[in-house]
């Protein structure tokens, strides 16, 4: 599923981050920057070991913050690296730091130059952020962006299973109903 949002496009699609064709994928990053398990760990696998040098230089990331690095044996020039919130309730500052951590990326990618970014589904997977209410967040901060901002061309969402991407695929149309 896709829709456009000015001259740019959001897109839906369900798959492997690793093998996107993107100017940057975006890693679901723990502070340390040095790997783990889901989407973190398969990055720095398929990626290659220059990907954890450049991570250790820069010594870690804060929740909602971004940064990046090469994109080492990826198809992608560039990962960036965003530390989502590990969710409690929702009611200890949750969205606002996923929020931070959509933005911040796409700030990044737009001091760079980058035309188009792929993300996963951040903090959807060992930090337990309900899906539903995670994809109301990304995509929300994704559209507002590309409302305010005509430098990236194309966010793509690269969702695991057809659960994931089934939500993301009904919240981007309850988003573009009040869009259009």
């Amino acid at each position: 599923m896709q829709a456009k949002i000015n001259k740019s496009t959001l897109s839906l699609i369900e798959g492997d981050i690793t093998r996107q064709d993107t100017d940057a994928i975006v890693n679901a990053a723990n502070k340390s920057l040095r790997g783990g398990g889901g989407v973190d760990g398969a990055i720095h696998r398929a990626g290659g070991p220059k990907i954890l040098e450049e991570c250790i230089k820069i010594g870690g990331c804060e929740t909602g913050e971004a940064v990046i690095t090469t994109g080492g044996n990826l198809k992608a020039k560039y990962v960036i690296h965003t530390v989502g919130p590990v969710y409690r309730d929702g009611e200890h500052n949750e969205p606002r730091l996923l929020e931070n951590a959509y933005r911040n990326s796409l700030l990044l990618a737009s001091s760079k130059g980058i035309k188009g970014i792929a993300f996963p589904s951040i903090s959807t997977g060992a930090y337990g952020y309900p899906l539903e209410e995670a994809a109301e967040i990304a995509l929300k901060t994704s559209v507002t962006y590309l409302k305010e901002h005509t430098d990236i061309e194309l966010i793509r969402f690269v969702l695991f299973g057809r659960h994931a991407l089934g939500v993301y695929e009904m919240v981007l149309k309850r988003l573009m109903e009040g869009y259009i």
